[in-house]
């Protein structure tokens, strides 16, 4: 596979990634350095670690998994979905008590759904014969850059229209698992 071939890949498998990151930032709670990197560190590492697996694998578990991955995917981000639009309904005062989706097992819930197709390509890579390694690196640096990227913009939306774009964010990551699930049923 080709440098350029290698890159859209990586920026097509980071495009859940950044949808995700855009809607947490939509939070309050992704402000600071600590959890944007956290966030976007863990996006782009599981990215290139499900890369990776897949390739190791091989089609004995990519072809189990793939059979339900997609209604893993869909649960964990209608949940962590639910979770951002009540928050959003909240009154400010609950701030305080708000989950930090960049900690804990919300950042692995996270970090898991928006990785769960890396294994599908790290089993093609496979197939094409390609250096692993470097491609699992390039792979999971796009979705890490395109992680910040998001909790960026995201931030800078909350910014401008409040709390309002938390509840957008969560039907947002709703909206990302019904995708995947459509995807994967036809």
């Amino acid at each position: 596979m080709d440098l350029f071939s290698l890159v859209f890949t990586g920026v097509g498998l980071a495009m859940d990634c950044f949808t995700v990151s855009l809607g947490i930032g939509t939070t309050n709670v992704a402000r600071s350095f600590r959890p944007v990197f956290r966030l976007s560190f863990h996006f782009g590492l599981f990215q290139g670690l499900m890369t990776l697996i897949g390739w190791l694998v091989g089609t004995t578990i990519a072809q189990l998994i793939a059979n339900f991955d997609h209604w893993i995917a869909l649960g964990l981000l209608t949940w962590i979905g639910a979770r951002m639009i009540i928050e959003g309904l909240k009154p400010d005062q609950d701030e305080v008590k708000r989950n930090d989706p960049s900690r804990g097992g919300t950042l692995v819930l996270l970090a898991v759904a928006t990785s769960l197709d890396a294994m599908a390509v790290g089993l093609s890579l496979a197939i094409a014969n390609v250096n692993i390694l470097s491609s699992s690196l390039m792979i999971g640096v796009i979705s890490t850059v395109l992680s910040l990227v998001g909790l960026l913009l995201g931030n800078r939306l909350a910014l401008s229209f409040g709390k309002r774009m938390e509840i957008v964010g969560g039907l947002i990551l709703i909206g990302i698992g019904i995708r995947i699930l459509i995807t994967h049923l036809f």
